[in-house]
């Protein structure tokens, strides 16, 4: 385990961050997002600068989410044209309302860049 000075623990495995607490739950990093079965929400290409910037996704972003999510779900953020993670975050609302006109649907609480991303640099 390595404590940031966020105050986040993350765990390492061969020096790899592999998962981060926080105080509603443990997450997988970006790193071992295909280690899990965490549900999709795909972003446009304008939100990447805005999600890996650490903002939570807005509604008019998204432009598909899996079926099944519910809010309080663990979901991996992917850009439209790769499909590559962008961030882990929870869903705060469910699948048929994150392609809405407005709100917060998705609180990011990791992100490309960030603090447990640059602990594999």
């Amino acid at each position: 385990m390595a404590e940031l000075e966020s105050g986040r623990e993350v765990l390492l495995v061969g020096g790899a961050p592999i998962a981060f607490r926080m105080p509603d739950g443990i997450f997988p990093t970006l790193f071992s997002v295909n280690k899990f079965q965490l549900k999709r929400a795909t972003v446009d290409m304008g939100a990447v600068p805005h999600v890996v910037g650490g903002a939570d996704v807005m509604a008019p972003g998204v432009v598909s989410a899996e079926e099944g999510i519910a809010p309080g779900d663990c979901v991996v953020v992917v850009d439209e044209r790769h499909g590559k993670p962008l961030a882990i975050g929870t869903a705060l609302v469910s699948s048929a309302a994150m392609k809405g006109p407005k709100g917060k649907v998705v609180k990011n609480l990791h992100y490309v860049g960030d603090e447990i991303w640059k602990l594999s640099t």
